[in-house]
């Protein structure tokens, strides 16, 4: 009897059902611990799209209500960052890249404004970080920790005054480029022009250091993203990325740089975005591209048939879907590169059309917590993930910005060009 009854416990604490148990516990206990810490959410840029910036009457509380015809509902409110236990949130304060620098400067300036005032708005949930010591006391606080990240080195227009002036606007990271190719960076899916960053995108890296911002190499090219940590002092982040071994896409980081940041010390926040994930999707997306610009070619001045003659392609080619374990994928590949201390979460939430299938929103980072328990993370592990390693990032930034008090700012002359040279 005693043996049966020990074969019993052994099959009930092993089966399938008990395993799921065990990983919704552990992951629980972690976002308990240390909540979500999110590289990058694109909330401001629905703001100025949707809303024109006006948003008196908005309300953030619940955002399902902002579905158009021709537009879903925005992924994020106060009440789905609660459900996806999110502590602290970086918010994009994106322009677009096309826009002239000059122009893409005072838009910025106006996304800074913009999302203060939302935060403003909601003092009990909401509160502006400007130091890890600020996440650290809005999160114990309850409130979502907000940062301010700036996405492309044209929101500076080429100017290290503005840039120190962003900083003291608030802006705590750069990426430093976006989907363009800038005077003094290459964008990982634009032509380069610099075979990385110039001696200018190089001292644009030391002012951040210097200064205590975060050099985001989301978007920038291979050769940018080794020069950057050629010559930072500080850890550098990848505010939403994936490992570029399991999807090609070249916004993605090759493991010749995830190998660099054990020793720099920098982090990937795998991003949630499917196309970025999901390899088979990837190229079902290019082949679609293909067959559009075949028929175009042999149906020209005839919309109406290339829409009918894409529409039964579509029927006989249905796209993948992108999982939760897709993205699973690319941490557990990020960890075996880089390792456990270099890995964060960057959804690119209302950034993109949807994320995977059970994350579709900012509700579904527990269910990721979940998966990767269930592949064997440990407590302390997702811990480091959600939020312990961006934690340890700032610090570490700021750590080394307080060692440079005495140093001078990188000066150039007015209207120079931005080649390094006075």
């Amino acid at each position: 009897m005693r043996t049966l009854a020990l074969a019993a416990a052994f099959l009930i604490t092993t089966s399938p059902l008990a395993a799921q148990d065990r990983a919704e516990q552990t992951a629980a206990a972690a976002l308990e611990a240390a909540p979500v810490w999110d590289g990058h959410n694109d909330v401001p840029i629905q703001l100025r799209s949707r809303f024109d910036n006006r948003i008196n009457d908005f309300d953030f509380a619940d955002t399902l209500d902002t579905a158009t015809e021709d537009r879903a509902a925005m992924h994020t409110d106060i009440a789905r960052l609660r459900t996806g236990k999110v502590g602290a949130q970086w918010w994009s304060v994106y322009v677009s890249a096309s826009l002239p620098e000059p122009e893409a400067v005072q838009a910025t300036i106006e996304q800074i404004d913009v999302t203060k005032r939302l935060i403003a708005r909601y003092p009990d949930t909401l509160q502006l970080a400007l130091t890890a010591d600020d996440v650290e006391q809005a999160m114990a606080a309850g409130r979502v920790a907000s940062l301010l990240g700036m996405e492309g080195g044209h929101s500076i227009g080429s100017s290290l005054a503005v840039l120190r002036q962003m900083y003291d606007l608030g802006a705590r990271y750069m990426t430093l480029t976006h989907g363009t190719t800038l005077s003094w960076a290459d964008s990982a899916t634009d032509a380069p022009k610099h075979g990385g960053l110039n001696a200018f995108g190089m001292d644009v890296v030391r002012e951040m250091n210097r200064i205590g911002m975060l050099v985001d190499l989301s978007h920038v090219s291979e050769e940018a993203m080794h020069d950057a940590i050629d010559v930072a002092g500080a850890p550098v982040i990848f505010s939403h990325s994936g490992a570029r071994a399991i999807n090609g896409h070249l916004r993605n980081v090759p493991d010749s740089v995830l190998a660099r940041l054990p020793q720099n010390g920098g982090i990937v926040m795998v991003v949630a975005l499917p196309w970025f994930l999901t390899e088979d999707l990837r190229q079902h997306s290019a082949n679609r591209a293909s067959e559009q610009a075949r028929l175009e070619a042999l149906l020209p001045g005839r919309p109406d048939e290339v829409e009918a003659q894409l529409a039964v392609w579509d029927a006989e080619n249905r796209a993948p879907v992108s999982t939760i374990s897709d993205m699973a994928d690319h941490i557990d590949h990020v960890r075996e590169v880089a390792g456990i201390d270099n890995i964060g979460i960057g959804g690119d939430y209302d950034g993109m059309p949807n994320g995977p299938v059970g994350m579709e929103d900012v509700t579904g980072y527990p269910a990721l917590f979940v998966e990767l328990a269930r592949r064997g993370y440990s407590q302390e592990d997702l811990e480091k993930i959600s939020s312990r390693n961006m934690m340890r990032v700032l610090r570490a930034a700021e750590a080394y910005a307080a060692t440079q008090r005495n140093a001078t700012p990188i000066e150039y002359a007015v209207g120079a060009p931005r080649d390094g040279e006075d």
